[in-house]
């Protein structure tokens, strides 16, 4: 095998460099669709690398390479891939698709059971209010979706800010943001080098959604002022939110209300604001440009090193 097999495991070290930028300089609807798209192209792309490797590695051991009828010391000969690089690939290659499964399973399971408890919840134009004194929102996917507000919520905001929080989680559900999330999920799971990808995601799809209130509202302040106001209201509050529900708060399963940002930088919540108190950001042409540069090396990449493959069951198979 070429430097080509090698390249799809290589890129996604570019995966940190690149989830930050392209979150916070990247207008949030582009910036969403181009980290997702680059967690499942490097996903996909990684593993199958690893799965050519592999093969090659097998066709080296005679057994195995008597049943597709190649010559295993054709194949050692032809081949400089060292047979330790196979069997590196192929402990990772089944980390990888059982870590995949697994997060495909449960993202499944969970988005079937949110479809089913949005359906039998009693809504009046989708809008979901239960009786809680914590404020919260969210919005859960479903055939329709709904919207769930708290009461503590609805008190903690005035009438306006009603509007902002409506169209914050209505955009959840007609941008799909939950499809972005769960695609971003699959691919750091089989490579766990692009965390930062998906971790990113679950960001711009809260300023995706603060982008809509600010486009239906009208006014760019009011919906800083209303993010703000919703987190300091919650931040003493447990989290309740499921796990695939998306709300205003930008919380994620397992996180508590009071937890804190790391020291190494603002949390999700004050960056949003601060992107909503500044002028609304452009589609940068240079960084979309360098990711599909990137996305499409990968898949060169993957698809010569796939035809190398080939030749070369071709050429053992011929002795």
């Amino acid at each position: 095998m070429h430097i080509a097999v090698y390249l799809p495991l290589l890129l996604p070290l570019l995966a940190p460099l690149g989830a930050r930028p392209l979150s916070e300089r990247c207008e949030p609807r582009l910036a969403t669709w181009l980290l997702a798209a680059s967690a499942v192209v490097l996903g996909v792309a990684s593993t199958i690398s690893l799965g050519l490797l592999t093969v090659v590695g097998l066709i080296r051991v005679p057994q195995l390479a008597g049943l597709g009828h190649w010559s295993a010391q054709a194949a050692q000969r032809d081949d400089p891939a060292e047979l330790s690089v196979s069997l590196i690939a192929g402990l990772l290659l089944g980390s990888a698709v059982v870590m995949a499964a697994r997060m495909l399973w449960r993202r499944a399971r969970t988005l079937a059971a949110a479809a089913l408890e949005a359906a039998c919840m009693p809504a009046r134009d989708g809008l979901v209010v239960v009786e809680d004194e914590a404020p919260d929102a969210f919005a859960i996917p479903g055939m329709p979706g709904r919207v769930v507000v708290s009461t503590g919520m609805l008190r903690t905001l005035d009438e306006a800010e009603h509007d902002v929080l409506l169209a914050h989680e209505r955009a959840h559900l007609t941008g799909h943001h939950y499809a972005f999330v769960a695609l971003a999920q699959i691919g750091a799971a089989a490579n766990p080098l692009l965390r930062p990808l998906a971790t990113a995601v679950t960001y711009t799809i809260e300023r995706w959604a603060d982008e809509n209130a600010a486009a239906a509202t009208g006014d760019r302040t009011r919906v800083a002022r209303s993010v703000g106001k919703a987190a300091l209201a919650a931040r003493r509050s447990p989290a309740r939110i499921r796990g695939a529900a998306m709300g205003i708060l930008g919380r994620r399963p397992g996180r508590r209300a009071g937890h804190r940002p790391r020291p190494a930088g603002a949390g999700p919540v004050p960056r949003r604001v601060a992107a909503l108190l500044a002028p609304p950001l452009g589609g940068h042409p240079v960084l979309a440009a360098a990711t599909t540069a990137v996305l499409a090396a990968t898949t060169l990449s993957t698809a010569e090193a796939a035809h190398d493959l080939h030749r070369l069951l071709e050429t053992v198979g011929a002795w």
